[in-house]
């Protein structure tokens, strides 16, 4: 006898991509078409800026990733312990304002954007469609930070800075898939190894005025934690305090600020705090190899009390060859383009308080935000010459490459 086979398999195999309603055949609804462009995140407004991620990075729409900040709000003023944690990221990261977009991922179909906002302390997906609150997840503790999205897409971790933890959430449905704790004040986020390992760098105490070098001290736990994504168990830390040692640079904070990994995750790049310049580290020897002091700006406040965040310079993305490095000289007001192989700098570009570095979507250029200016400008790696501007909402911060719907208008 032959197997049986069931009606509505033949049915469904005989329709091929058809679906049946009643007497009509329709055709299966498809995925919409995606195209590329580069979001923008304007922390003290709480709005995104969607913009063409290459050429001329013309502005395509802004929305808001706060449509329930007076929920939000309600919340916390009936909370004393969480008021005053918001207060004090207002008075201290916030620079007076609040802080309601620091980072953002796009889901796999392009149909929401995941906004981490730190005086929210939580992670929202927003519908890009909508421009409604799809699912929310609040972090441990009082505030939210950088994220990273796995290589498949599938996967975002965010950093609650407070709480001292990085958790890992499914990109669709907000669930934490796990969660591994830190040094103080987790920050920056690089997933490695094609996504088998995520490293976390933490930045200590940012917010006091104890910022003389012999305070450093007072900073707190700061190293780089590597956890194993298929476990979210640590497999690694790395002290760089002993290592900038033995090369001799006892002066400068262990604070990693912004890094990069080389294409072949030989070496790490990364800024640290009050330091303008960047640091190379080798992987493989475990040792710090090369620092290189960049130009500092004469009319910078010399008082490290009046820099953000102790950050001196807070902004690094490397070319797609790997042989370019592009530098945001936050306190210095300039942005320029490092050759990899000697460290020298190009072109200083004026740049108002640029405060990140992103690759455009061609990889030509390295786009910065100009949190002082509102703006964004795109630098070439080949000339170290600005090639664009744009305006954007107010105080931009975090770049990011992602995915919309062809035809998307904004909410």
């Amino acid at each position: 006898m032959g197997s049986f086979v069931p009606l509505k398999r033949l049915a469904a195999a005989a329709l091929g991509g058809l679906l049946v309603l009643g007497a009509a055949a329709v055709p299966a609804a498809a995925a919409p078409a995606l195209r590329q462009v580069m979001f923008v995140g304007n922390n003290w407004d709480g709005t995104v800026d969607v913009i063409e991620p290459s050429g001329g990075y013309a502005r395509l729409g802004r929305f808001s990733v706060v449509p329930d900040r007076a929920q939000r709000l309600a919340e916390i003023y009936l909370n004393p312990i969480k008021l005053a944690f918001y207060l004090g990221i207002q008075q201290g990261p916030g620079e007076g304002h609040d802080q309601l977009v620091d980072d953002m991922y796009t889901t796999p179909a392009g149909d929401a954007l995941v906004v981490s906002r730190p005086s929210f302390a939580d992670v929202v997906a927003i519908d890009l469609a909508t421009g409604a609150v799809r699912w929310r997840f609040p972090v441990s503790g009082f505030r939210s930070d950088h994220m990273a999205v796995s290589p498949d897409g599938r996967t975002v971790a965010v950093s609650a800075s407070t709480g001292n933890v990085v958790h890992v959430l499914d990109i669709v449905t907000g669930r934490q898939l796990g969660s591994f704790a830190t040094g103080d004040k987790p920050h920056e986020n690089i997933f490695a190894a094609g996504g088998r390992h995520l490293w976390n760098m933490s930045i200590g105490e940012v917010n006091t005025d104890l910022d003389a070098p012999w305070l450093d001290f007072t900073k707190g736990d700061r190293k780089i934690t590597i956890a194993d994504t298929s476990t979210y168990r640590v497999v690694r830390t790395i002290d760089m305090r002993s290592r900038l040692d033995a090369f001799g640079r006892r002066d400068l904070s262990d604070a990693i600020r912004p890094a990069v990994l080389t294409p072949d995750e030989s070496k790490l790049y990364f800024q640290v705090s009050f330091f303008a310049g960047l640091v190379e580290y080798d992987v493989t020897t475990d040792r710090v190899t090369r620092v290189k002091e960049l130009p500092q700006n004469p009319a910078t406040d010399p008082d490290r009390t009046s820099w953000v965040n102790d950050s001196r310079h807070h902004g690094l993305s490397i070319s797609r060859d790997g042989a370019k490095l592009c530098v945001a000289g936050t306190m210095d007001d300039y942005a320029t383009v490092v050759d990899r192989a000697t460290l020298n700098p190009g072109p200083l570009v004026t740049a108002i308080k640029p405060y990140w570095a992103t690759v455009s979507a061609d990889g030509r250029d390295c786009v910065v935000s100009e949190a002082g200016a509102d703006r964004v400008t795109a630098i070439s790696f080949a000339t170290g010459r600005a090639v664009a501007t744009v305006a954007v909402g107010d105080h931009p911060q975090r770049v990011r490459i992602g995915q919309i719907p062809v035809g998307w208008t904004a909410p």
